[in-house]
């Protein structure tokens, strides 16, 4: 299974819609915040994809969680925008959080900052800003677990 995670759109719906068009095999998106309008709006042209949606620290009047655990492929991912783990700092309340909850993956946005990392069972992953292009798929098969960094090439 393939997920498409994003972070930190600011009001680019258009990078937000291009990354998405350019997962088609991505049935779930994970929005991890600062930029909820932006993930409603574009999330409403794609019926046939499941959202998690995030709220971050630019996000004023949301009504969406600051973070989730889903269980997805047999694996549980902790999702958290970051910035109330302060993860520009330091990733020890993230990695606490996330094996408190016994996930496999921990996912956060925030700094901008991609992020591939892998710590004592833990899969570490932020994919950095959509607004600057970056953007992160996770592959869930039954051989294992990987998540990788993606950038967008406009035509």
């Amino acid at each position: 299974m393939r997920i498409l995670v994003i972070s930190d759109s600011h009001g680019d719906e258009f990078s937000l819609r291009y990354a998405i068009e350019c997962q088609e095999e991505a049935k779930m998106v994970i929005f991890l915040g600062d930029g909820c309008r932006d993930a409603v709006t574009v999330s409403q042209s794609f019926p046939d994809r499941k959202f998690v949606l995030l709220k971050g620290n630019c996000d004023f009047a949301c009504a969406y969680p600051e973070h989730s655990i889903e269980h997805i492929g047999g694996k549980t991912l902790y999702c958290t925008h970051g910035s109330s783990e302060n993860v520009k700092y330091t990733l020890s309340e993230l990695i606490y959080r996330a094996q408190s909850a016994n996930a496999d993956i921990a996912l956060y946005g925030h700094t901008h900052i991609p992020v591939t990392d892998y710590r004592d069972g833990l899969h570490i992953f932020n994919p950095g800003s959509i607004r600057q292009g970056q953007y992160g798929v996770i592959d869930i098969t039954c051989a294992g677990v990987v998540c990788i960094n993606m950038t967008l090439n406009f035509i």
